[in-house]
């Protein structure tokens, strides 16, 4: 049986965030070819996060800045490690390239960070992006992981083509994995449904930017739909969204959505006016999974509908945003032809068989090929041999310095 390491952020939290859907999914597509997964991370289990247990993977908490590290990874003498975002790369990227040489590096992106990066600070000096703008210093750290890494997996086909084509990364160390979706098509009717609905986990800038937006819309949407709430959903709901909750205006701030499809049967519309972000929202793949029609933004509807009709509307433009909500809220066909847009666009574009295949044959090349795979990649070995020895050692100072402080 084969070992694979996963080094995550935090312990996956599938019902507060759609990263956490995703590391289930990486997971389930090695266990379904016989590896034996420890999943490791210096965060704390908390009363949300999945029960790892419950599919026999190993965990364990782990220590930055320490050699206890070492001696573990090079213990479980993993065939391949994962690395749960740039950031867990660049903590103990050196340390499994130092103990378990052989071991194939695989970077989960979960979205390009640098990107989300640029477009917030965008939004929040209200203008447009440009080429510039995703040079920061998050891109630098990032594509650097990326080059690293032996394979980076890429949530999103716009993240896909701007690495290749506007960046020049070699698609050979590159793979284009999204959030997968099963359709589970909905019993309830147009006619039995009331309200509409948002969901996003608080912790993450844009959902809370999001709300923002939806605050600002809401009273044109409630002048002409008087009987109409919204019911904005979401994990870590902090006081400053509480204060946002209005009965009377009909903005209701529920928190914690203890079960997404049933939430989502019962609501009419989903509304996204999602200002800024990177990667694909789960939000809007779980609304068509589950056939709820919604109304987003170009942001939020990037890179995933290919050639399909969109399930509902993509607007920027608040009047039309309104306008569309309404819309998609009282016509009764419309809202179905939406719906079944949606069920299109995840079968064809989101459904996991597309691309199972193709990653255990991708998985299983740079296994067999290692070293033909990584000297083809000289940047990455440059790297490797200089940025990582910065790292290295001033890893090993802090180290030194914790242990004479104890």
């Amino acid at each position: 049986m084969k070992n694979l390491v996963i080094i995550g952020k935090v312990f996956p939290e599938p019902h507060s965030t759609a990263a956490g859907s995703r590391m289930l999914q990486l997971m389930d597509l090695f266990l379904a070819q016989n590896y034996q997964i420890t999943f490791l991370s210096t965060a704390s289990i908390s009363e949300n996060s999945f029960d790892l247990n419950s599919k026999n993977i190993q965990f364990q908490n782990i220590v930055l800045n320490d050699n206890s590290f070492d001696e573990l990874i090079k213990k479980i003498n993993p065939e391949i490690v994962i690395f749960d975002r740039f950031t867990t790369e660049e903590q103990f990227g050196w340390r499994v390239s130092e103990q378990v040489p052989d071991a194939v590096k695989i970077l989960d992106t979960e979205d390009l960070h640098f990107l989300r990066s640029a477009r917030e600070k965008a939004f929040k000096q209200n203008k447009n992006i440009e080429h510039l703008d995703l040079i920061n210093e998050v891109f630098k750290r990032e594509i650097a992981s990326i080059l690293r890494c032996d394979l980076s997996l890429i949530i999103s086909e716009f993240e896909m083509n701007m690495l290749k084509n506007q960046f020049r990364i070699d698609e050979k160390i590159l793979f284009y994995l999204p959030l997968f979706a099963e359709i589970k098509k909905s019993e309830t009717q147009f006619s039995e449904r009331r309200n509409f609905v948002s969901i996003g986990n608080f912790l993450h800038e844009p959902n809370w930017q999001t709300v923002l937006q939806l605050k600002k819309i809401w009273k044109n949407i409630k002048k002409q739909l008087p009987e109409a709430e919204i019911h904005i959903y979401g994990a870590y709901a902090t006081e400053k969204v509480f204060q946002l909750h209005k009965q009377k205006e009909g903005f209701i701030i529920k928190g914690r959505a203890e079960n997404v499809k049933t939430t989502f049967n019962q609501a009419k519309v989903l509304l996204a006016p999602i200002p800024f972000g990177a990667g694909i929202k789960g939000k809007l793949l779980e609304s068509m999974q589950f056939g709820l029609p919604n109304v987003t933004s170009t942001i939020g509807a990037e890179a995933m509908y290919g050639n399909f009709d969109w399930n509902g509307s993509i607007t920027d433009n608040e009047t039309e945003f309104v306008e569309k909500a309404i819309l998609l809220y009282q016509d009764e066909n419309i809202w179905q032809k939406s719906q079944e847009n949606g069920y299109l666009i995840a079968k064809n574009l989101f459904k996991k068989e597309l691309f199972e295949s193709d990653f255990n044959e991708k998985i299983n090349w740079i296994l067999e090929h290692l070293n033909e795979h990584r000297n083809a990649n000289f940047l990455g070995q440059i790297l490797q041999h200089h940025t990582l020895q910065s790292t290295k050692y001033l890893s090993k100072w802090i180290e030194e310095k914790n242990s004479k402080n104890q």
